[in-house]
């Protein structure tokens, strides 16, 4: 095959398809003219291009615009019936499973709770067989009435560090007392998924930046910080250099020597103070009364009726001074960010984020400047994330989309079977025993 510059004819097929996925996806819908210069190509590229999109069931026309004094220009648009993807956000309180379009419209959802997570060890069975089972029911949700598209991947965001191996994925949380779990084999096990289903599995803070880049608040800047302010806390940075962004252990920071015994083993840690288990910890060790038997939401609710009462009651002065407190350690946290990437945004995101953030951003905003260098506090943003609770299931959904992109929106090659080793045989009939007990 010809070759030009190192990549082949084939090669540049596929980078003018997906230069012109993106472009529609993001930009659309366009004309052919606007979309050629969008895309880098000229006239006969585009069309040659766009003839085999549409071909394939990937484009279709959007209507027509007005030209003055000449013809309407066609518009065309990513058809969104065309694939189907499902976003999975492994919480700390539960399992969350989504099902959309190519146009990240949802076509279904399903929750699992995990009531042991105090117990801080996640039981790895439970999980992967909420995942599966999610994954089945979404899938049979849609149904032959909701669209044809072939599903085109499946993304996992999880808690903890993400390492790819020649076996699979494993995933190292620690604060979930997950050890190098092999995540992907327990999925990929005979009965679960597809080995022809494309799976992603990233940290959940890096696919709720994402999420917030593509489609919220981060969108048109080129360096920014993510928060994902959950049970506990952690970050994605995107930059110039890092385009799809980077997952940071954030709550692992040390703001206190000596201090309070995080869920990680050590001491002082940032998570130790602002994520939500342990801010309801300080609250109780203070004196509060979180609802008894409540989850972590509706006590972390509570806690913030009690410090601010919108009745115009009392406020409880314990939850008040917990919750300043816990604005200066966050507002501390994110001058460390802004000092060591200088983002141009800081969104903060999380399920305890975006409950918190209406009532203490400002004071969150304050301590930031107040603890950062002057040059770059006055450069930065700091606001809530726009997308809301779904962002981390957002985001896993657009792994498998980015990979469509990237193949120009060819389906991608099915390996062969690999050996299935021994551990992986031994962890998959513990999760099946574990599953059929109940």
């Amino acid at each position: 095959m010809a070759r030009h510059g190192g990549r082949t004819v084939r090669d540049l097929r596929r980078e003018s398809r997906s230069a012109v996925l993106q472009r529609l996806y993001f930009d659309g819908p366009m004309s052919r003219l606007a979309l050629g210069s969008a895309a880098g190509l000229s006239s006969g590229s585009v069309s040659t291009v766009v003839a085999e999109l549409m071909a394939d069931g990937l484009v279709e026309e959007a209507g027509s615009l007005g030209a003055d004094g000449g013809r309407p220009r066609t518009l065309v648009r990513v058809a969104a019936d065309r694939g189907r993807l499902v976003g999975v956000d492994v919480g700390e309180t539960r399992v969350r499973v989504e099902l959309f379009d190519l146009s990240m419209s949802e076509l279904a959802r399903t929750e699992r709770s995990l009531p042991g997570h105090r117990s801080r060890s996640y039981d790895v069975g439970v999980v992967a067989g909420h995942i599966v089972d999610g994954v089945a029911e979404v899938l049979g949700a849609d149904g032959p009435a909701r669209g044809s598209g072939e599903l085109l991947g499946l993304g996992i965001g999880v808690p903890g560090i993400v390492e790819r191996t020649a076996d699979g994925t494993l995933v190292h949380g620690q604060t979930v007392g997950w050890d190098a779990v092999p995540l992907e084999a327990l999925l990929r096990a005979p009965g679960r998924l597809p080995a022809h289903v494309p799976l992603f599995i990233e940290n959940g803070a890096r696919t709720l930046g994402q999420a917030e880049m593509w489609f919220g608040g981060g969108r048109g800047a080129h360096n920014a910080v993510v928060v994902l302010f959950g049970s506990g806390v952690g970050a994605c940075v995107v930059t110039d250099d890092v385009e799809r962004g980077r997952a940071v252990e954030w709550g692992h920071l040390t703001v206190r020597v000596r201090g309070r015994r995080c869920r990680c083993g050590a001491r002082g840690c940032l998570e130790a103070y602002a994520g939500a288990e342990a801010l309801l910890a300080r609250w109780r060790e203070a004196g509060g009364e979180p609802p008894p038997d409540a989850d972590e939401e509706a006590a972390l609710t509570a806690m913030l009726s009690a410090a601010r009462p919108g009745d115009g009651g009392t406020p409880d002065p314990v939850a008040a001074r917990v919750l300043a407190e816990t604005a200066e350690y966050l507002g501390a946290g994110l001058a460390d960010l802004v000092n060591l990437f200088q983002p141009e945004r800081i969104l903060v995101g999380g399920w305890a984020g975006l409950q918190l953030g209406p009532a203490f951003l400002e004071s969150v905003r304050a301590h930031t400047l107040a603890h950062a260098l002057r040059h770059p506090a006055g450069r930065v943003g700091i606001s809530l994330g726009r997308l809301g609770p779904d962002a981390v299931t957002v985001g896993a959904a657009t792994l498998p989309l980015a990979a469509f992109f990237a193949r120009g929106g060819r389906r991608p090659p099915v390996a062969s079977p690999a050996p299935v080793p021994a551990w992986r045989a031994a962890l998959g009939g513990r999760l099946a025993g574990q599953r059929g007990g109940g």
